[in-house]
């Protein structure tokens, strides 16, 4: 019988991880189809483009809809590889080891960007030489996360390349891995536009069966044995700028400070490389955290205060554990009213805590310690639980906070400030010269023999579908 039950649990649990699994692919397979419906737009917008600002535009949101086409497939990629071994995998038992502690989540953010160049004296003081512009933007990835910065003209009347972005990742954990990728095109170039490399098609076509899978599918069938496939790269015929990798750099826990710090870059680029720009090889920015145990409760309930140094006097508190301290309210409500606590508790990776069993010659109930070092004196505070499972409760929540503390480090100290990033706008330099959003809706249709002819505004359904995307890439940043 006991067996039967741990076989019934045994299939509940696996259900109920499949139906999480399930419901985060759709979410990912959602995201993985917007991006490729954008790098369809993307593509379009590049063969209609008839100015150069508007094509590096275009070229960079195709390089980023790339970019995150390869992560969310390998993520998917990944996610059925820990199922199918989680199916494979034994049955857990009760005499097994206990299930490993997991760190809280919590969001990331990098803002105050800025590289620093290293003109020759010649370029920036004398003014000699030709006078070329690079546009360059920020590529950032977290996980599966991708996001990006506005694209700015540089040339050496620039000392540094300053982005105004401030970039957050909602959802990271403690040994996460910040990878910056700076890009650049030389405004000057003239180049055909390179894509995804060829092993996007591989990791593309490998979720067959899934509504993307198909298009993907069918998009590299109908490519035929040219070795190209339409989903991964424009068309022959579209030309458009290049850009090239730069610098790179890998930013992760250590490099999180409540200040600004300069971290050293990777250069990927040569003097001989076209989009080559004279970087003087680090990084400036300003990299937060903060972790949710710092920022949300992660306990609250009834309790009963002993004060400090008092043997007698108790009060009916309630308790809120949030960030590194615990709250002593008089009432639960005025903990969302923001009320004054009654008293605050500080908990820290110094603190000492103690659980104690019932003690009927003394009459006292379930009772947690808290003890913390002020110089010379430690000072204890006595709460009382109202039984034993609150007490388990409470001790396993502290035990939580001690191991994300542990593992968050500094980002425990105090919580660190993050700003929410500002709506992506549509950058100036389009909008000086008219975005090519405005010219479709705007302008006359193009004559016979003119640039888009029969690709945009020839084409009502065509046309409607680019305003449409180009609307949604500005309006999603």
């Amino acid at each position: 019988m006991q067996d039967r039950l741990h076989i019934l649990e045994d299939l509940n649990m696996l259900y109920i991880r499949q139906m999480a699994l399930s419901l985060e692919d759709t979410e990912l397979q959602r995201k993985l189809d917007h991006e490729i419906r954008m790098r369809e737009g993307a593509c379009k917008l590049l063969a209609a483009c008839s100015q150069r600002e508007q094509a590096l535009e275009a070229t960079k949101s195709l390089l980023v809809c790339n970019s995150r086409i390869l992560s969310y497939m390998g993520e998917l990629q990944r996610r059925k590889e820990a199922q199918v071994l989680g199916k494979t995998g034994r049955r857990p038992s009760d005499s097994g080891p206990p299930a490993e502690r997991s760190p809280c989540r919590g969001r990331v953010c990098i803002s105050d960007l800025r590289i620093p160049l290293m003109w020759k004296d010649t370029e920036y003081f004398k003014n000699k030489g030709d006078l070329h512009r690079w546009a360059v933007f920020l590529l950032l990835q977290l996980g599966e996360h991708i996001q990006d910065t506005e694209m700015i003209l540089v040339d050496r009347t620039l000392t540094d390349i300053s982005f105004q972005s401030n970039v957050l990742f909602a959802e990271a954990g403690p040994d996460f891995e910040l990878r910056l990728e700076l890009y650049g095109a030389c405004v000057e170039e003239e180049g055909a536009l390179t894509g995804a490399p060829k092993r996007l098609a591989t990791k593309l076509s490998s979720s067959l069966g899934r509504s993307s899978g198909r298009r993907v599918r069918a998009s590299l069938d109908s490519a035929g044995g040219s070795g190209s496939s339409p989903i991964l790269l424009p068309t022959p015929a579209v030309g458009g700028p290049r850009y090239h990798l730069l610098a790179h750099t890998t930013l992760t826990l250590a490099a999180v400070q409540d200040g600004f710090r300069t971290h050293d870059l990777t250069l990927a680029s040569h003097e001989e490389n076209p989009a080559w720009l004279p970087l003087y090889g680090s990084v400036c920015c300003r990299l937060a955290a903060q972790p949710l145990c710092m920022t949300q409760p992660t306990a609250s309930g009834t309790l009963r205060v002993q004060p400090a140094g008092e043997m007698q006097n108790w009060a009916q508190v309630h308790g809120v554990l949030k960030g590194t301290n615990l709250f002593c309210y008089r009432r639960p409500e005025d903990a969302d009213t923001g009320e004054e606590p009654l008293l605050t508790i500080a908990i820290n990776k110094e603190t000492r805590v103690r659980a104690g069993e019932l003690d009927q010659a003394l009459g006292r109930p379930f009772t947690l310690s808290i003890s913390n070092q002020y110089g010379d004196d430690e000072v204890t505070h006595t709460l009382q639980t109202e039984s034993r499972e609150a007490l388990q409760s409470w001790m396993e929540a502290l035990w939580q906070l001690f191991f994300d503390m542990s593992q968050w480090k500094q980002c425990c100290d105090e919580i660190m400030k993050i700003e929410t990033p500002a709506s992506r706008k549509p950058p100036q330099a389009l909008a000086k010269q008219g975005s090519l959003y405005h010219e479709m809706v705007l302008s006359e249709p193009i004559a016979p023999g003119g640039l888009g002819e029969g690709l945009l505004l020839q084409d009502n359904a065509i046309s409607a579908e680019i305003r449409a995307l180009l609307s949604s890439y500005y309006s999603d940043r």
